[in-house]
């Protein structure tokens, strides 16, 4: 065979192995949660929060916008002055997290809030609004029931995996037809494995949050009843 023939198919052989491996590395960029990122956007943001005066880099959200997804970091303020850009699991950059602040007010800490169960809940909204009224299931509190989606269409029952425990957690919806994903499964577990004084009346969420990169997006407030079990927290 022709040197010139064997050296192309070497050069289409490496192209071709390349552009099989570049998506799966890119992939593992854009869904791995990584300590040293999570660190880097930390030191960025007190950085930016000590030139400005305690201002910190975050993008404008609704006083109604729950907590967990109330702050989350505009990294146009911060890269590439403090940050050379965004990580690339952030969803800035093409990846499946979005970077949040917590204890905004004493403590301003960096976490992350994944994406992914984002479009299961338009589905199931959208659903929702296309069968007229939400199909409540069981009453599990006051205004939160779990929801019919045999009624909805589905032929298996949509749930969110846990960024806490990878555990499947379901769906649940509000009478004002809010669709939220129960924590209660990763509540309870903190609580059996830690020992962890909680008050009944108090929202527990926090101690997902505590020793966690993560921050329980779409949830509703819990608290503990008298068996010191995770219930929803009526507000």
């Amino acid at each position: 065979m022709n040197w010139k023939v064997i050296a192309t198919i070497l050069v289409l052989t490496s192209l071709f192995l390349t552009g099989c491996m570049y998506p799966a590395e890119k992939l593992a960029e854009n869904q791995i949660p990584y300590t040293d990122q999570i660190q880097a956007v930390q030191q960025a943001v007190n950085t930016f929060k000590e030139d400005n005066g305690g201002i910190l880099p975050i993008k404008t959200r609704e006083a109604a916008t729950p907590i967990y997804q109330k702050y989350p970091i505009d990294f146009k303020k911060i890269a590439p002055k403090y940050l050379a850009e965004p990580p690339g699991n952030a969803f800035e950059s093409g990846g499946i997290f979005q970077y949040v602040l917590v204890d905004v007010e004493t403590n301003p800490t960096v976490k992350l809030l994944d994406l992914r169960m984002v479009d299961k809940i338009r589905d199931i909204k959208l659903r929702i609004k296309s069968n007229g009224y939400p199909p409540y299931k069981e009453q599990l509190a006051d205004n939160v029931y779990t929801i019919d989606f045999d009624e909805l269409g589905y032929k298996q029952e949509p749930f969110a995996i846990s960024p806490f425990t990878n555990q499947n957690l379901s769906f649940v919806v509000s009478t004002d037809a809010e669709v939220f994903v129960d924590y209660r499964q990763d509540l309870y577990k903190q609580l059996k494995e830690s020992d962890k004084q909680v008050k009944p009346g108090e929202d527990i969420r926090y101690i997902l949050v505590e020793n966690s990169m993560f921050v329980p997006a779409y949830s509703l407030p819990y608290t503990i009843d008298e068996n010191n079990e995770p219930v929803f927290l009526m507000q």
